[in-house]
């Protein structure tokens, strides 16, 4: 949007705070199963033959802007994201865990368009902690999280049903678009905005602005 007074804002970021909620209340219920070496319920109820894995690192890993790291050595980016979850199969195979939460009548799933984002994400998380000398499965897990709406009253209680949906990832993209992230940003010509990103759109009528083809008038 323009305002003569503050020019063009910014889009802002999106708070998440009930799924943030959400989120530090799984991982405190999965980590008494950690700490257990014991199966979740959810697990035993889905036949997932794992544990939530016990690692020195979990809680780094789990750390926003800290997180799984590698340097990668092509590019010298430091390539890093935080975990929600990991667990461990019978096979000593690392899987990759992402709590999602909603609130919708439908059921939940990962066939939605923008979802993409949702499996690139864990794609990551695996392509980093195999980088961390671990053997990771391809197979990740959703625990996903859908607020009922179809209860009588609020009466300051919200509840779920929680479904697991695996998702068998392939990395083998992370290491090229890296390189290719790396070459845009060494080089003198400006990539084409993407029609469909709110920031590019921002950054241009920013410039129009600092350039006078806009009037803040």
């Amino acid at each position: 949007y323009l305002d003569r007074r503050l020019g063009v804002g910014q889009p802002p970021g999106f708070p998440f705070s009930l799924n943030a909620a959400v989120d530090h209340l799984l991982k405190k219920e999965f980590d008494v199963h950690r700490v257990g070496k014991t199966t979740h319920p959810l697990m035993q109820a889905y036949g997932i033959k794992a544990i939530p894995f016990d690692h020195p690192n979990m809680d780094v890993w789990r750390e926003n802007f800290e997180g799984v790291s590698y340097l990668h050595p092509q590019t010298n980016f430091n390539v890093f994201g935080a975990v929600d979850d990991l667990w461990i199969n019978e096979n000593s195979e690392v899987h990759v865990v992402d709590y999602k939460a909603t609130s919708k009548d439908a059921e939940v799933s990962l066939d939605a368009k923008w979802q993409k984002g949702y499996k690139n994400q864990t794609e990551i998380y695996q392509w980093l902690l195999r980088r961390n000398r671990l053997t990771v499965s391809d197979t990740a897990y959703f625990v996903y999280v859908n607020g009922k709406r179809d209860r009588d009253a609020f009466d300051g209680r919200l509840e779920f049903d929680v479904k697991i949906i695996p998702y068998v990832g392939d990395d083998s993209w992370v290491e090229e678009t890296i390189i290719k992230a790396h070459q845009c940003l060494m080089s003198n010509t400006l990539p084409e905005p993407a029609a469909d990103c709110d920031f590019c759109r921002y950054r241009e009528e920013a410039r129009k602005i600092e350039t006078g083809q806009l009037s803040m008038l």
